[in-house]
């Protein structure tokens, strides 16, 4: 299959020490050859948003092309004998080993994030029969919050939130202010939306479990770009999306992570066939299948699975550890490029390294313009309500000198 090359973007005058800065710090990127495995994008300067979606691979068309002639158009249904019917589960090995810390049985790749969080939040809840209280947080992203909040309207819970400093993030000792004998659940993201604050999974899993409740994390904005170690943890149940630093595409599935010491205990609440100890007994009852294979309900999205294993294979070839280290080198730069150049703006992000995701915020009045401007010079972040641009870099196709370029642009924009 023939692609018509990318034509060039317009050319972005750097300041030369900028220009110099960000050239050097491509040649001693180890990560540089990566990028031209992902597919060109006409007219771009800056892609500054994977963490809402990442790009795609040019291994992917080929996978893609591939599946249509080949499983599908040349096996049909017998595909599901051979192969597809394990795909939720192999797919979930893989995740679990390459960026969630997960041994074998505990993940599962299937349907979308809302629909996971509603399965396990409610599972938890019901888990802990007597307990009353959901623990949340007011900054986390609105699917979580709507979630806990229909299932607490539903099983007649109350639901107990905590407000955090919207940059630091929800801190060990926020949940321990908050959690107690009659807490149920605790749902949390690991990396916020808004500020990138990573939470200390470690310590706040403790404190949850010292108030015998289950934690819930929300992995979306750090699978595929800070290094998670779900078991060693002690994580109970975890959640997350595909579609941004693991770059499955629009509505890729989403992935649940549920211990394997809690699978006899959770039990989750949409009764699918294909969740069914045997689905094709067709029997007149459900009886859950044993094992992680409980939590699917539907059909599994076979072909919304194929470009996150290009990204999967990727990753596992450049290893996670060499991913965090690139990401923590673009989103420090970024902040060194908006506190030279960027006047008037504010890094609403958290300094730390150790507490900063693969994104960062920054803040002034006139971004909704500069944002809309932007993505029409080719330079393309994301705006947050009420006033914040979000830089999202991914580690793998992200250049220094992108991250440079789009920013000046920026800088040109807010004149």
């Amino acid at each position: 299959m023939t692609v018509p090359a990318a034509s060039a973007a317009p050319p972005v005058n750097l300041p030369a020490a900028l220009r110099e800065r960000a050239a050097a710090l491509d040649a001693g990127d180890p990560l540089a050859r990566y990028r031209d495995r992902f597919a060109p994008s006409e007219g771009l300067i800056a892609y500054l948003d994977g963490n809402s979606l990442g790009r795609p691979l040019t291994a992917t068309r080929e996978r893609l092309a591939s599946f249509v002639d080949g499983p599908w158009a040349a096996r049909l249904i017998r595909s599901w004998d051979e192969g597809w019917m394990d795909a939720p589960t192999e797919l979930g090995d893989t995740l679990g080993r390459v960026v969630l810390g997960a041994a074998p049985g505990q993940t599962v790749v299937a349907d979308s994030t809302t629909v996971l969080l509603y399965k396990l939040a409610r599972a938890a809840v019901d888990a802990r029969p007597g307990r009353r209280v959901i623990v949340a947080d007011t900054e986390n992203f609105p699917t979580d919050r709507f979630v806990l909040q229909g299932i607490a309207a539903e099983r007649g819970l109350e639901l107990r939130w905590i407000t955090p400093d919207a940059e630091a993030g929800v801190t060990p000792q926020d949940v321990a202010d908050a959690v107690g004998p009659d807490t149920a659940l605790v749902l949390l993201s690991h990396v916020a939306y808004k500020s990138g604050y990573v939470a200390d999974l470690p310590a706040i899993t403790r404190i949850v479990h010292d108030a015998g409740a289950l934690v819930l994390w929300d992995l979306c904005h750090s699978a595929g770009s800070v290094p998670l170690d779900l078991d060693a943890g002690g994580v109970d149940i975890a959640v997350g999306c595909t579609y941004k630093y693991l770059n499955g595409g629009p509505g890729s599935p989403a992935f649940a992570y549920l211990a394997a010491g809690l699978q006899d205990e959770v039990r989750q609440p949409v009764q699918g066939w294909m969740g069914a100890a045997d689905p094709f007994a067709m029997g007149p009852e459900y009886e859950p299948a044993t094992g992680i294979r409980q939590l699917i309900s539907g059909t599994p999205p076979v072909i919304g699975m194929l470009p996150m294993r290009d990204m999967l294979a990727l990753v596992e070839e450049a290893g996670m550890p060499a991913v965090r280290a690139k990401s923590l080198a673009l989103t420090g730069f970024a902040m060194e490029i908006a506190d030279e150049y960027l006047a008037g703006v504010r890094v609403a992000s958290p300094r730390d390294p150790e507490r900063r995701g693969s994104h960062i915020m920054l803040d002034h009045p006139d971004f909704r313009r500069v944002v809309a401007e932007a993505w029409a010079r080719g330079v393309v972040p994301d705006f947050r309500p009420p006033q914040g641009l979000r830089v999202g870099l991914s580690p793998l196709s992200t250049s220094f000198t992108e991250v440079a370029e789009g920013l000046w642009t920026i800088h040109a924009l807010l004149g």
